[in-house]
């Protein structure tokens, strides 16, 4: 591997590592990456490129792992009982919760209020407005669930300690 790229990933580790709340082991961040104080990532967590924004709670959890370019936004403006028009300058926050062995493609956006569950896997390009069964492939604008998983096999290959 390339001394650069060996350093930038450190570089951008050491920068996650500061910014989150808790961090587990075996960090790997490929891509440059910010998160917010609210963050804890579980173990064996890998960014290749990921911002996380917003007031809101996220918790990803173990053996995670994301595309390039993905975002995870946790407020939005007040438009709906503000005192302004559009939207005036407080903000409605959500938490997000990404359960283990969850795999998001690259530029996949995840508004807050979600929770994706175990062995989810979330196609390129997707915007994740409302939750995501374990085990689902999901897609689209807004990530329709389209799949799943063998739960067996998943299941399987958990038990047995086969984490990538």
């Amino acid at each position: 591997m390339e001394i650069v790229t060996k350093l930038k990933r450190r570089y951008y580790t050491r920068i996650v590592k500061k910014q989150a709340r808790k961090v587990g082991a075996g960090l790997a961040v490929n891509g440059k990456s910010s998160v917010t104080g609210n963050t804890v990532l579980g173990d064996h967590v890998g960014f290749n490129g990921m911002e996380i924004f917003g007031y809101g709670r996220v918790r990803i959890g173990n053996y995670f792992h994301s595309g390039r370019g993905c975002k995870m936004i946790t407020d939005v403006h007040n438009y709906d009982r503000g005192r302004k028009i559009p939207y005036d300058r407080s903000y409605i926050v959500k938490n997000i919760t990404i359960e283990d062995c969850v795999w998001l493609g690259s530029y996949v956006t995840i508004l807050g209020g979600v929770r994706i569950g175990e062995g989810a896997i979330i196609q390129a390009g997707s915007v994740v407005v409302s939750d995501i069964p374990p085990c689902a492939i999901a897609g689209g604008h807004p990530a329709k669930v389209f799949k799943y998983r063998d739960k067996e096999h998943y299941y399987d290959l958990k038990n047995k300690k086969e984490f990538f």
